[in-house]
């Protein structure tokens, strides 16, 4: 039994290791990325359990992947190494000091073969959380068919679902895509969605979407709004967490770290402002940190954050 499960794709990780443009790097770090496995990550970093299943290839970047996650601690056993397809790949380069852009290679990967016969129904039924996101729902018809078996499978045992809208511009268009989050948020009972993302279903007022999505109380809506911290819409009251200050080293991973110290904070039986303290401090811990994942933090790095800038720990 695990405390959450999740699925999805994660891919092999490409980056630059400084500044500048892919073209002129003389070599590239390798790790392992996906916004599924990063909160399965962020949620074992603050000692809860997680699992992930998804598809990677028959390849030494599947088994890299594979190897990487249960190192983490994250339940791998109900993924698949599929040997008809490579695992797919993503490049990451650093533009600016904090600005990053992504480049994918994905579509006909193994990542995107995962099917509603994939999911694993014990491990979900048994679980306290399921945690899907909109990359899924956009990476290929069966993915997609996969996301929605494992949120039926959730909804029948009485499992939560949380889900993260995580809109890609290179999957889908936005219309596409708009209605496919509505049809997922309806069954789920906590939603996250960035304020961009938020935009696609409510362009001129973000409040009033949340509010919305929301209900009558049916879910809870998270709102990640980066330097300006987050808000959430619960049975009809809203309420507001300023952004933690850090000095930010690498944005990507930050909203799955927000999202795994939510997921925890829940875990916790924390209020809703414990939950959305506790979930824009793992997301400001996380941009202090280069790469995908690694920088999602513990709970004893959490408490460096009220440190004076400047300490030293001896």
């Amino acid at each position: 039994m695990s405390d959450l499960v999740t699925l999805g794709e994660t891919m092999a990780l490409l980056s630059a290791p400084r500044v500048g443009r892919l073209r002129d790097m003389k070599s590239l770090c390798l790790s392992a990325a996906g916004s599924e496995s990063n909160v399965a990550i962020g949620v074992c970093r603050l000692g809860c359990s997680a699992s992930w299943t998804g598809r990677v290839g028959a390849d030494e970047l599947g088994q890299m992947i594979l190897t990487a996650l249960r190192a983490e601690g994250v339940d791998v056993s109900a993924s698949i190494v599929d040997p008809s397809a490579q695992t797919a790949l993503m490049f990451k380069e650093r533009r600016g000091p904090n600005v990053a852009r992504v480049t994918y290679y994905r579509r006909g990967y193994a990542g995107s073969r995962l099917s509603p016969d994939d999911v694993n129904e014990t491990l979900i039924s048994t679980a306290r959380m399921l945690h899907v996101t909109g990359i899924t729902l956009g990476l290929s018809e069966t993915a997609r068919a996969a996301a929605y078996r494992a949120v039926e499978i959730a909804r029948a045992a009485s499992v939560p679902v949380s889900f993260d809208f995580n809109y890609r511009a290179a999957l889908w268009p936005p219309q596409e895509a708009a209605e496919q989050f509505r049809s997922m948020s309806s069954l789920a009972g906590l939603v996250f969605a960035g304020e961009d993302e938020l935009a696609i279903l409510a362009p001129d007022d973000l409040l009033e979407g949340a509010r919305r999505l929301a209900g009558d109380g049916e879910r809870a809506v998270v709102v990640k709004r980066g330097p300006k911290g987050a808000f959430s819409v619960i049975d009809g009251v809203v309420h507001e967490e300023p952004a933690r200050n850090v000095v930010a080293v690498d944005p990507v991973g930050a909203g799955d770290a927000f999202v795994a110290g939510y997921i925890v904070g829940t875990f916790d039986g924390l209020d809703t402002p414990g939950r959305l303290a506790m979930a824009t401090a793992t997301g400001a811990y996380a941009v202090t940190v280069l790469g995908d994942w690694e920088g999602m933090p513990s709970r004893e790095d959490l408490a460096l954050l009220s440190r004076e800038e400047g300490t030293t720990i001896r």
